[in-house]
Parts: C-alpha cells; structure tokens; sequence
C-alpha cells in the first residue's frame, strides 16, 4: 500500500505526469475577461438597424419604400419595443378616432372605471338635480412638521399628485377646473401637485378640459390665533409662542399672557398624543379663531369662487380644522379628522339656496347661508331675524337692520343657522 501514495505530498516532490507546480499552472485554462471591448447587444442591434436604414430606406426598423421586409416582426425583438414601433408608425391624428375605452386594452379600462367603484347610489337622471358647481375641500398632503411652515414631504407630494391624477377619471370634455389654495407652502405645494396630477391624468385619458393654475385665497386660510404680532396661522405663531415661553421659563417672572396661556394649551394638547383640532373645536379660547368664523369665512370664499366660475369644478386645498367645523356643520356632529389629501364634497345646486354635502359616504342638504343676514353677536347687536310673508317671494331684498340689503331666501329656514354659524365682528364681514 505504501507504493500506491501519491508522491506530490512527500515534500514537494514531482506529480504522476512529471511536471513542476510551475509548469502546471502555466496549462490552467485562462480566467474569464471582465474587460470588454465590443458594443452591448441592444447597442449593436441599434447600429445593425440604423445600416438597413441607409441601405432600404426603413425608418425606425419599419419597412419604407424601398424595402420589402418588416424587421418589427424579427422574434429577436422585445414585444414591447415591436408594438411600440408599430403603435408610433400607425398613429393617426386625435380627430375621428373611436372613444379611448373602445380602443384601449383591459388595463387602461379598469383605471378609468375603477375610481367609480364607491357606495354612493346615483339616482335616475330624470330625478337628479342640475349642479351649478362641484367643491372640494381638500386637506393639504403630509408635511415635514407643523411648528415650522414647512411644505409636503415625497409622500405627501404624491399624495397630491395622485389625488390629481384621480380626479381625471372623474371629469368629462369640455369642463373647467378651478384650483385655489390656501396661502401656506403646504396648501400651495398640493395645489401644485393636484394640477400637475391633473395635468397627466387628462393626457393620458385624452380629455379636453380647461384647468386654470392655482392661487391663494385667504378666505380659505387656516384658523388664526391673536398674536401681539397681529392674527397668525397656528403654525405661523409657533415660533413666537415658543420664544416668549422659553422666556418665561428660564426667569419665572410675572404673569404669563392669556394668548400665550390658550396656545400653550393647544401645542401640549397634541405633545401628549391627543388631537388638538378635537380641542379647538370644543374648548373655548378668546385667542383662537372661533370655527363658526371659519364656516361663515369658507361659505364667503364659496360663493364668490361660484359667482366667479359658474359651472366650473372648484378645487380647494386646504387645512384640516376649517374643513372639519364645516363638516361639523352641515352634518350636525363631528364626522372625523380628515386625511391627508381626504376631502369633503360641495354641490350647490342650481336655482336654488340649497347644497349636497358629502363626507365619508354620508350626503347632507343644507341651505346655503346669507351671509349679509346672520347675525353678528355683539353686544350692541340690534338684528332681528327677517320674518317673510307667506306667498312673498323669498329672493326678494328686504332691509337689514345695519341699512344694508339683506337676501331672504331658503338659506334663512331651518339649518341657516348652524351651517353659517355665528359671525364675526360687526363690519368685518359686511360686503
């Protein structure tokens, strides 16, 4: 058995065939390149199909003029690029092509329908009413923080982006889209990114509709708080708040002020995990914005944005606050914090005082309020509720008490109250 071992493991001595380690390694098969000098095969193919051109006058690898073969149809090239080249060589202008859902695979079909899969029960056309304006009330998208005023963070800029692009589907030719904002950076960046949203969602679908570019409006800002810097958006006075309270702290002396007293209240409702605008909206604060004023303010912004766009789809992005005390009204308890890009629908409906409110599946009528007509609350108040004739007609302008005219109509029966709210102080809101 001792002769049958093999003589390479004894020191280093020659292997069976005689060779050295040298000359052995010298045979082994060379490594493979990772070098290389020669064009990539989509790269080649490209060069292969530009020299047909030059040669058969193709174009595109379609076949031309002078060329008898269609290289489309060559197995070796992806489907994808072959019904590409034969989509882009038989396109035919937009005039007298059949409807886009005629002509469009299952794919592009169920993104059109699939955005009216929802709970809502349409009613037969003959008993539906005329709409004079479609309203959305749109909350902002996510935003990097609230105690800066900060814009929308890459999920919240696809949120509005998405939102847009949604609300494509839903509108037909020949409508216009009205886009307004309130004047903080993250109610004007979802603005923007609804109409970019829009903007492809009406390419893709082939829709001919006429979309104005968005604009501030400040009867949609948010809630304000009374600053010794003048009226500021929550979010604008947080950084007076914090100042001024980091002051406090560190010296301990005097009273602290009751705005600073009602703000910190607010700031350290949502540091503890609770909802803030659940606070606003219950607990009075003589600093804050009341949410009444918010409804009456967004009801004035409605109607001059209806006046303005008859028939047009009035887009509005928004806080959440004012949005959620609109909703508190119409529906008479509180519905929910909205969502980022969730929105409440307005229909007012045409020829009368009357408007749909949709939230969460949940459709309200309510009357649209006269503004000029609800009272102000204050203590020198001398209005008096317009009481009209029976048989008089209610569009009829009847004195206020202010000399000013007054419209009575529906919006002064039954729920004018709690959709407007009560008023602001006396001149503030008279038109």
């Amino acid at each position: 058995m001792s002769g049958d071992r093999d003589p390479s493991r004894n020191g280093g001595s020659p292997s069976d065939d005689g060779a050295a380690p040298a000359d052995r390694a010298s045979r082994r098969p060379p490594l493979p390149r990772t070098d290389r000098d020669e064009a990539p095969l989509y790269l080649a193919r490209y060069h292969e199909r530009q020299a047909r051109q030059a040669t058969d006058g193709t174009h595109n690898g379609q076949p031309g003029d002078g060329a008898d073969a269609d290289p489309a149809d060559d197995p070796s090239t992806p489907l994808y690029l072959r019904r590409f080249r034969q989509r882009s060589d038989r396109a035919r202008p937009a005039e007298g092509r059949s409807p886009l859902w005629e002509r469009s695979g299952p794919g592009m079909q169920r993104a059109m329908s699939e955005d009216n899969r929802n709970k809502e029960i349409s009613a037969p056309p003959e008993a539906q009413r005329a709409i004079a304006n479609e309203i959305y009330l749109v909350r902002h998208g996510e935003t990097q923080g609230y105690s800066t005023e900060s814009g929308l963070t890459p999920l919240g800029t696809w949120q509005a982006h998405a939102w847009g692009h949604t609300l494509a589907k839903r509108i037909r030719d020949d409508e216009q889209i009205v886009l307004v904002s309130a004047a903080t950076n993250r109610a004007g960046q979802t603005a923007e990114q609804i109409h970019l949203g829009l903007e492809d969602g009406l390419t893709m679908f082939e829709k001919d509709v006429a979309v104005t570019a968005p604009e501030p409006r400040a009867e949609f800002r948010n809630f304000g708080v009374a600053t010794p810097d003048g009226i500021r958006d929550v979010t604008g006075a947080f950084r007076r708040y914090y100042a001024q309270l980091e002051a406090f702290e560190r010296t301990t002396l005097g009273d602290r002020p009751m705005w600073l007293v009602e703000i910190d209240r607010f700031w350290r409702t949502q540091q503890g995990g609770a909802d803030p605008i659940t606070y606003w909206l219950q607990v009075p604060m003589l600093h804050f914005e009341p949410p009444a004023m918010c409804v009456r303010r967004f009801w004035i912004g409605l109607q001059r944005l209806a006046a303005e766009h008859p028939g047009a789809r009035l887009v509005v992005a928004t806080h959440s606050g004012p949005i959620r005390a609109f909703a508190i009204a119409a529906f008479g308890y509180d519905p929910g914090e909205p969502y980022n890009t969730e929105h409440v629908r307005v229909k007012l409906v045409q020829g009368s005082r009357e408007a749909l409110v949709t939230y969460r599946n949940r459709v309200q009528e309510v009357h649209v309020p006269e503004i000029e007509a609800l009272p102000t609350w204050q203590l020198d108040e001398t209005w008096r509720p317009p009481i009209p004739t029976p048989g008089e007609d209610h569009d009829d302008e009847q004195p206020s008490t202010d000399g000013a005219p007054a419209s009575v109509g529906v919006g002064e029966r039954g729920g004018a109250r709690s959709a407007g709210g009560v008023g602001s102080p006396a001149g503030r809101t008279r038109r």
